[in-house]
C-alpha cells in the first residue's frame, strides 16, 4: 500500500490536485476495511473447521460396529434343591419367624414349606412343624399364669391357627348367663342382650406374678350393674345349668355349687371372688359362705361413659390395684393368693372388651 500512496501524493497538483488526493485516501479507507473483513472472515472460518473437526471425533464416539458387538450370554436363575438341606437345619432358620402370619405366608411360599413330609415320614408340614414348637416353648415359657389353648385335632385345627391363638391369650372364654355373646372373633369383647350376665376369662388363669389387664365400656354407666374384678377359676362347674337366667358371682344360693368346684390349687385366701363397681365405685369380695356388702377403699372413684379401667392383680403381694384412663386410683383390696380369672357382669345393652396390656408407669 505504501508505493501506491506515494504515486497518489506525487500527482496531486495543479487545480484538480486537492480532488485527487481525496478521491486516493476514500480508497485507501475501502481497502483497510475490506482487509479488516476479510481478516475477520478468515477468524470465523478457522473456528468452524475447528467446530466441524470436533463434531466430527465426537460422532465418531457413537458410531458403532456390528462385528465388535458384545455377545451376552444370559446368567440362569440360582435354584437351591430344598431337599438336599437337613430338614432340622431348615426347621432351625425358619422358626426365627415366630408369628403366626409370617408361618402362614411362608407356607403358600412353595411346597417344600407348605406340604407334609412325606418323605421324612411327618405329619406335619414344615411351617407347621415350626408353629407347634413355638406354641410349646410359649406355654413352657409363660411364668405366673396357665393358658389353655385350643387342641391340636388333624383336619380341624392347625398348629398355625393355635399359634395366632396365643398371640392374643386373653379372652372372654366362659359366658355365663341369659343373652351374652362376643362380638368379635377373638372373643374379647361380650355384649348383653338379656339380664345381668357374667363372662369370664377362665382359659388365662393367674396362678403368681404380676398381670395387668384393661376394660373398655361401651355404653351408659349410670344404669344398671357393672362390675369387674376376679374370681376363682372353677373348671368343674356345671356350665349349662347357669346358661338362661342371671349370673354373677354374689348369689348367695350359688356358694355352696361354687365351692364344691374348689381345688386344691385355690390355696389359703378366703377372697373367692372380689370385684369394683364401675357405678359407684365400690368394692365387694366374698368367700362364698356368707353375703358381703360394697366396701370404700382409699382412691376410690367411679365411673363415667368412656373411661377406661385398668387392674393390677399382684399375686406377689397379694393386692388388687385399680387404674382409671391410666390413672393409679389405690389398692382396692388385698390378702389375695392363688388362682385367679379376670371377669366382667353386666346387665341388658352393655358392651365390654378386655385386652392384657402392660400396667400404667404413673
Amino acid at each position: 500500500m505504501a508505493p501506491m500512496a506515494n504515486y497518489q501524493h506525487g500527482t496531486t497538483s495543479g487545480a484538480t490536485g486537492g480532488s485527487t488526493y481525496d478521491d486516493a485516501r476514500v480508497i485507501d479507507e475501502i481497502i483497510v476495511s475490506l482487509e479488516s473483513e476479510n481478516h475477520a472472515l478468515r477468524k470465523q472460518l478457522l473456528r468452524s473447521d475447528a467446530e466441524v473437526a470436533l463434531l466430527r471425533q465426537r460422532l465418531q464416539c457413537f458410531e458403532v460396529r456390528h462385528d465388535v458387538l458384545p455377545v451376552v450370554t444370559p446368567t440362569p436363575t440360582p435354584t437351591v434343591d430344598l431337599s438336599r438341606l437337613d430338614t432340622g437345619l431348615v426347621t432351625h432358620i425358619v422358626s426365627f419367624l415366630g408369628t403366626s402370619l409370617e408361618l402362614r405366608n411362608l407356607a403358600l411360599t412353595c411346597k417344600a414349606f407348605g406340604w407334609k413330609q412325606s418323605a421324612t415320614g411327618q405329619d406335619l408340614t414344615l411351617a407347621e412343624e415350626v408353629a407347634q414348637q413355638v406354641v410349646c416353648s410359649w406355654l413352657n415359657g409363660m411364668a405366673g399364669a396357665r393358658i389353655t389353648l385350643s387342641p391340636y385335632v388333624r383336619g380341624t385345627a392347625t398348629w398355625i391357627s393355635i399359634l395366632h391363638e396365643s398371640e392374643h391369650p386373653l379372652k372372654f372364654d366362659t359366658l355365663l348367663g341369659r343373652g351374652i355373646g362376643h362380638t368379635n372373633e377373638r372373643r374379647t369383647s361380650v355384649h348383653a342382650s338379656g339380664g345381668v350376665s357374667t363372662a369370664v376369662a377362665s382359659n388365662y388363669v393367674m396362678e403368681s406374678g404380676i398381670h395387668y389387664a384393661e376394660f373398655q365400656f361401651q355404653f351408659q354407666i349410670s344404669g344398671g350393674r357393672s362390675f369387674i374384678g376376679v374370681a376363682r377359676p372353677m373348671p368343674n362347674l356345671d356350665l349349662v345349668r347357669y346358661a338362661n337366667g342371671i349370673f354373677h358371682f354374689f348369689v348367695g344360693s350359688w356358694y355352696d355349687d361354687f365351692l364344691a368346684a374348689r381345688t386344691g390349687e385355690w390355696g389359703s385366701s378366703n377372697a373367692h371372688a372380689c370385684h369394683y363397681s364401675l357405678k359407684t365405685g365400690g368394692m365387694s369380695w366374698t368367700d362364698w359362705d356368707r353375703d358381703t356388702e360394697e366396701v370404700s377403699w382409699e382412691g376410690m372413684e367411679r365411673c363415667r361413659t368412656g373411661d377406661t379401667v385398668g387392674m393390677l392383680l399382684n399375686l406377689d403381694g397379694g393386692t388388687l390395684t385399680v387404674y382409671k384412663n391410666d390413672r393409679r386410683l389405690g389398692v382396692m383390696k388385698d390378702g389375695l393368693s392363688g388362682p385367679y380369672c379376670w371377669f366382667v357382669t353386666v346387665s341388658r345393652g352393655k358392651e365390654v372388651t378386655i385386652k392384657k396390656d402392660e400396667p400404667p408407669r404413673a
